[in-house]
């Protein structure tokens, strides 16, 4: 008879002490809704970038040495998920590490992180664009917001892609890159802020939110971490993107209200009991 054990998600991301974004907002989310976290660390930082001055040691070099001997303890994933990943070595460290531990029961995560409001991020490159356009054909579901879903698809950013049939077709050509479910995040429309799905049998559907507050550092690795646990957890996909949404709408109502500054993150913490099954 094949051991009962705690289903368990390996989170690959860097690791930042302080703002709220990466493996320590996954930890604790994940962990919530009563699935392992194992973190796999591609950098360290005393905090995120987006303060004017950080601590950072990168861990590239480190990555294969650490995964191997959870290889050797003969670790098994439910699920994978991956954030930010800064250089084309990095991805291929990715998509080695998802060869050696997805099974066929395994279910992949991919968070293209790339940028945002239509601007690209520093470590953006054409090589590293190509090489996170073919992690996505290992990965069950993606997250991009709309910049990032432009990128992946060479498609000119512009606030007019808000419409369902430029959605649509955008979502297709996610598609055409080999990912199964899609969900475009963080698209405005009016005074809503919406995210797009579309799912592995050709259907879609559009989930619209008053808009909560202000645009928040680390708000993407909330909803992508909440994503990946109830995937694991066997939540269908819908269900999954209206409860992640309806997490960081909370976190961020609070955060305002708290006054907390944007780059500190969400106070996710206050409704990590929303989440637990």
């Amino acid at each position: 008879m094949e051991q009962k054990r705690q289903k368990r998600i390996a989170v690959i991301n860097d690791f930042s002490g302080f703002g709220r974004c990466s493996l320590t907002v996954s930890l604790p989310v994940i962990s919530a809704e009563g699935i392992q976290c194992c973190a796999l660390p591609t950098a360290v930082f005393s905090n995120h970038t987006g303060y004017e001055d950080y601590f950072f040691d990168d861990y590239t070099d480190k990555m294969k040495y650490y995964y191997s001997k959870w290889e050797k303890l003969g670790l098994e994933f439910d699920g994978i998920y991956t954030g930010f990943l800064g250089s084309e070595r990095q991805v291929d460290i990715v998509a080695d590490f998802i060869r050696r531990f997805c099974s066929d029961n395994t279910k992949v995560i991919v968070d293209p992180v790339m940028g945002d409001d239509g601007r690209t991020y520093a470590t953006l490159t054409p090589g590293l664009c190509k090489s996170l356009s073919r992690l996505i054909r290992h990965s069950d579901i993606i997250t991009p917001n709309l910049t990032e879903a432009c990128i992946l698809t060479g498609t000119p950013y512009s606030e007019k892609l808000a419409d369902i049939g430029a959605l649509t077709e955008l979502a297709e050509r996610l598609s055409a890159l080999g990912s199964k479910n899609i969900v475009i995040t963080g698209i405005t429309r009016g005074n809503n802020i919406c995210n797009f799905i579309y799912e592995s049998d050709g259907s879609f559907r559009l989930i619209e939110k008053p808009m909560s507050g202000s645009r928040r550092a680390g708000t993407g690795d909330v909803f992508a971490s909440v994503i990946a646990a109830d995937t694991v957890r066997g939540v269908p996909f819908a269900e999954s993107v209206r409860r992640a949404a309806d997490f960081v709408s909370k976190a961020i109502t609070a955060s305002d209200e708290l006054n907390v500054p944007e780059q500190d993150g969400l106070c996710f913490e206050l409704f990590l009991g929303d989440l637990i099954p």
